[in-house]
């Protein structure tokens, strides 16, 4: 079982190209205007020009229209989008030809209550903070996690580290795992060392 790294919130090549050296699957940019990690779809789309072929380019969007995302997957060469807001199931489907993750802040088993009603690529779980969409740096209870792996591909989120993302994968074997603030040296920079550190630890996993 291999389990896929994501590095979300870039802002620049070259931590692009650290993320790509370090063996991540896929880079995250953030499109939600309100993150400090925001990055124009402009800018995105010079990286993403830059990274190889089977590297999987992300777009994190929260309650963003159906048109501006499109128009951004164009501009910025988006191979996936992330919907990390309150976007309904029915919403979810209006993008084809593209993967579709939709992620759920995790408080309590009530919380994914409802994910069996969304027809995704995958499920990206990360934790609830009041007034936050994600970017937090704090876990959540990772049985949760484990008992939604029914429905679909799980990607773990919320909090993981290169201190705690080996006990992650072991307790909740998902298909991914997801780090943003985990592996930065401040908000929207990312850190070489601590992103071959969360690479290298998850890769170590043997089911």
């Amino acid at each position: 079982m291999r389990i896929r790294v994501k590095i979300c919130g870039i802002t620049d090549l070259d931590d692009a190209l650290v993320c790509v050296e370090s063996g991540a699957d896929a880079i995250g940019f953030i499109f939600w205007e309100k993150s400090p990690r925001y990055i124009d779809p402009v800018v995105a789309g010079h990286i993403t020009k830059r990274i190889p072929p089977f590297v999987t380019t992300v777009g994190v969007f929260v309650d963003e229209k159906e048109k501006e995302i499109k128009d951004i997957i164009k501009e910025a060469g988006l191979c996936a989008i992330q919907l990390h807001g309150k976007e309904s199931p029915s919403f979810c489907k209006r993008f084809e030809g593209i993967k579709v993750i939709k992620a759920f802040r995790v408080r309590d088993e009530r919380s994914v209550e409802d994910i069996g009603e969304y027809d995704v690529s995958a499920y990206l779980l990360d934790t609830f903070t009041e007034g936050k969409p994600g970017g937090t740096g704090r876990v959540f209870d990772w049985e949760i996690a484990k008992k939604v792996k029914e429905y679909g591909r799980i990607i773990l989120s919320g909090g993981l580290t290169p201190e705690n993302v080996e006990d992650a994968v072991s307790a909740v074997q998902p298909y991914g795992v997801d780090v943003c603030s985990g592996v930065e040296s401040r908000p929207g920079k990312k850190d070489p060392v601590k992103i071959s550190q969360f690479v290298e630890l998850v890769r170590r996993f043997k089911p």
